[in-house]
């Protein structure tokens, strides 16, 4: 503006000027707007970044619409807070929890509520238009979308335990599925509606995925396979979480994890092992957990100079004693018997077999070392004693005109048995024998034998 006035000054002065002070003022004129000419155009940049500069729009609106997102994100928790805590103090007027839980699992959504509005009302200090406003509406669809979705994601497992009542009948396990089905469910439907809002087409991209879903199982056969015999395990109920199972040649352990393609076991050495689910369904399985009760399953050897009355007097006596002890079960609910047995080599065998009603290994442990120790009472206490396995060798001789030809030149050796000392030894210890050919006998004796097998 100031040069456009020294140039019309300069022009009405000019004629009462001489020609050479009007030559110089001309060129002071022009070299004035050469210098401002690239000031003006930086100027009028100036004014572009201003009006356009954020997104097409002012930048003063630019600077309103992010001044309101910093305080939407700053409110975030207070207004959660206030929300959540306005209906946590309606759901504890109540005497059931549910209404406590669903509480806990929407605090998180709800912090995203102030976001989604601060999109949304910076969107509408901006004045956007176009793309622009497009784009910030898809935006905020989008936010709300994933609050309510993520709500209904966190719900999934409190409204679970609503259905506690039918994990008796269904199993834990079906129960533990149908709740990540249902995440998964909710996870697509979301992911869906926000491809959606983006203008992202949802139907081909499912038409795609059905033909690579049979590329996929025709390469992942393994997978569906213990895909379906998981769902065999779940429908069959054949174990649940902490169940104690045996697998020949597979596994055996507490199930701590059942999965869509393997079960986790943890061993009794504390290492986990992944079976795959078919191993589990396709071969025969002991799960211990579901016992009624616990069997001992004892001989007891005695032996064979115990007489009789002993022998009864024990059994009577052992008898009484499961029948009096509140650790084993009644013989009305389980087999039990304690009678003798067999006639063994070097023992008269007791059998006790009985049942307690503990299905804890470590209390089934200590009735059992507690009923061991009044066996060994019972047994020392009439005089009789535990059998273990032993042999006898007796060597019997003979008299010199009664012995064969070959004994005969041994006996004009100077070989006498009589005098052998292990002929001796034998005859001083049991002072019995048995005559065979040769003059020879070997007999087994009523030896010691202790045998037990529990399980």
């Amino acid at each position: 503006m100031r040069g456009v006035f020294v140039l019309g000054l300069a022009k009405r002065l000019a004629p009462l000027a001489p020609q050479s002070i009007q030559i110089r003022n001309y060129r002071e004129t022009d070299e004035l707007e050469n210098f401002l000419a690239p000031l003006k155009d930086f100027w009028a940049e100036v004014e572009t970044v201003l009006n356009t500069g954020f997104l097409g729009q002012p930048i003063g609106r630019g600077l309103l619409a992010i001044g309101i997102m910093v305080i939407a994100f700053l409110l975030r928790r207070v207004v959660a807070r206030v929300i959540v805590g306005t209906i946590r103090k309606m759901a504890g007027k109540t005497k059931t929890e549910f209404d406590d839980e669903l509480v806990k699992a929407i605090e998180q959504p709800l912090m995203l509520v102030p976001v989604a509005l601060g999109i949304f009302f910076a969107a509408q200090a901006m004045g956007a238009e176009g793309q622009v406003d497009s784009f910030f509406a898809s935006l905020t669809k989008s936010m709300i979308i994933y609050v309510i979705f993520s709500a209904l994601f966190r719900l999934v497992r409190p409204t679970m335990k609503l259905i506690e009542g039918l994990q008796e009948m269904i199993g834990e396990t079906f129960v533990e599925w149908l709740g990540k089905i249902i995440k998964a469910i909710i996870v697509f439907v979301g992911a869906a509606a926000i491809l959606d809002v983006w203008g992202v087409p949802v139907m081909p991209f499912l038409a795609s995925l059905s033909l690579l879903s049979v590329a996929i199982a025709l390469g992942a056969q393994d997978l569906f396979k213990n895909l379906i015999a998981g769902m065999t395990i779940i429908g069959e109920r054949r174990f649940a979480k902490g169940d104690w199972i045996f697998v020949d040649n597979v596994v055996e352990g507490t199930v701590e994890q059942v999965s869509f393609r393997s079960t986790m076991v943890r061993r009794f050495d504390l290492s986990p092992v992944y079976v795959p689910n078919a191993k589990l369904a396709d071969n025969p399985l002991t799960n211990f957990s579901r016992m009624t009760h616990r069997r001992i399953n004892w001989t007891i050897a005695l032996e064979y100079r115990t007489t009789g009355e002993q022998l009864a007097a024990i059994r009577e006596k052992i008898e009484a004693y499961i029948a009096g002890n509140d650790d084993f079960a009644p013989d009305t609910d389980v087999a039990t018997f304690v009678r003798i047995n067999e006639f063994a080599d070097s023992s008269v065998n007791l059998l006790v077999y009985c049942f307690t009603k503990t299905i804890a290994w470590g209390e089934w442990l200590a009735i059992k070392e507690r009923f061991a120790l009044e066996i060994k009472k019972i047994v020392e206490g009439e005089g009789a004693a535990f059998a273990f396995p032993s042999q006898s060798l007796y060597l019997e001789s003979t008299l010199d005109g009664d012995a064969p030809p070959d004994e005969a030149s041994e006996d004009s050796a100077g070989s006498d048995d009589r005098d052998h000392p292990v002929s001796k030894a034998s005859a001083k210890k049991d002072g019995r024998s048995g005559t065979r050919g040769g003059g020879r006998a070997v007999e087994t004796d009523g030896g010691d034998k202790a045998e037990a097998a529990e399980e």
